[in-house]
C-alpha cells in the first residue's frame, strides 16, 4: 500500500508530497515538528502535543497552521487511511516559503507536513531486555526547550550511538546528562530515588512521556528528585531508563560498555513502563 502523506491540506502518495526548495524549513531549519505515538490506532497524549506545539511556536513566532482541532482530525485521518494500529505521526510547521533572507514577515503563511510510520510499540523485545546507550558531548543550541526540526547535534550523537551499535546516545555538557539525542534520561540511585534533571528551564527538552511518567511515578508512591546527574552517577545506579513518545519507558541495561545496575532491566522501570502504557491505553484518543 503506497502510504499517504499531507501537505498544507491534501492527502497525498508520499511519491507526490513536496513542499518548495523556498520553503524557510528546508533553507533555514525555520520550523518545529511534535511526533505522536498511535496505539491500538489513537492518538496518545494529544493535550499535551498540542502545548507543546503550541509553546514552541510562539518562542519562533510562527502562527498555529490550523486549529488545534484541525490538526487532530488530520493525524487521525492520515493513521485511518494508512491503517496505523501502533506507530507514530510525525507532524511539523516552518515558517512557510519566501526567497532567501534571514528576516522574516511576520504574516507568512506556515507550512504543515506530516506523515506516518508503523512501529511495533508494545510488546517491545527491547524493552523485555534493556538497550545499551553511549555518551557523547552535547553539541546543541541553547534552546532546546524549543522542539525545533534544526537537528544536526542530534544527527551527530545518534550516528555515535549506531557506530557504537547501541540504541541511543546519552549527551554531556560539564561531566552532567542532559538527555538522550531523542529521548529523556532517568537513573535510579540505590535509595529507590528516581533522579531527574529539571525541565523547567531551556537546557532540556520538555519531553511528554517524561512529563506524564514523573505524574504516574508521583501517584504511586515513588520519590522524586529533580537534578541534575553526573555520568558517574549514571554508572553506579540501580536503574536508568529513557523515555520517548515511541519508546515509552525504556530500560537501559548498558551504558559505554559498562553494566548498569545488574544488567537487566529493573523492577521499578518496567512498573513505570507498565503504568504509563496502561495509561496511554485508558486516555489515548
Amino acid at each position: 500500500m503506497t502510504r499517504i502523506a499531507y501537505v498544507n491540506g491534501a492527502y497525498l502518495p508520499e511519491d507526490q508530497a513536496k513542499v518548495s526548495i523556498f520553503d524557510r524549513g528546508y533553507v533555514f531549519a525555520d520550523g518545529v515538528y511534535e511526533v505522536a505515538a498511535v496505539l491500538d490506532g489513537r492518538l496518545v497524549d494529544s493535550a499535551r502535543h498540542q502545548w507543546r506545539l503550541e509553546n514552541s511556536l510562539r518562542a519562533l513566532n510562527i502562527p498555529m497552521p490550523l486549529p488545534w482541532p484541525e490538526i487532530e482530525a488530520m493525524e487521525r485521518e492520515l493513521v485511518r487511511q494508512n491503517n496505523i494500529d501502533q506507530g507514530m505521526v510525525y507532524f511539523q510547521v516552518t515558517r512557510g516559503v519566501a526567497d532567501r533572507e534571514f528576516w522574516y514577515e511576520p504574516d507568512m503563511p506556515p507550512t504543515l507536513t506530516a506523515f506516518t510510520q508503523a512501529k511495533q510499540l508494545d510488546p517491545s523485545p527491547m524493552a523485555q531486555r534493556g538497550v545499551c546507550v553511549v555518551t557523547c558531548p552535547d553539541l546543541r543550541w541553547a534552546r532546546r526547550d524549543i522542539k525545533s526540526i534544526a537537528l544536526l547535534g542530534q544527527v551527530m550523537a545518534k550516528q555515535i550511538a549506531h557506530e557504537a551499535d547501541a540504541f541511543e546516545a546519552l549527551m554531556v555538557e560539564d561531566g552532567l546528562i542532559t538527555e538522550g539525542s531523542s529521548a529523556s534520561a532517568f537513573i535510579i540511585n540505590h535509595d529507590n530515588q528516581l533522579i531527574v534533571r529539571p525541565g523547567q528551564g531551556t537546557d532540556i527538552l520538555p519531553g511528554l512521556t517524561r512529563m506524564a511518567m514523573l505524574d504516574l511515578a508521583k501517584e504511586n508512591g515513588i520519590e522524586i528528585v529533580e537534578r541534575p546527574f553526573s555520568v558517574a552517577e549514571f554508572y553506579a545506579a540501580k536503574e536508568a531508563f529513557l523515555t520517548a513518545a515511541t519508546i515509552f519507558v525504556m530500560p537501559i541495561v548498558r551504558g559505554d560498555g559498562r553494566q548498569i545496575g545488574e544488567g537487566k532491566p529493573g523492577e521499578i522501570t518496567l512498573k513505570l513502563r507498565q503504568l504509563f502504557i496502561d495509561m496511554a491505553r485508558a486516555t489515548s484518543t
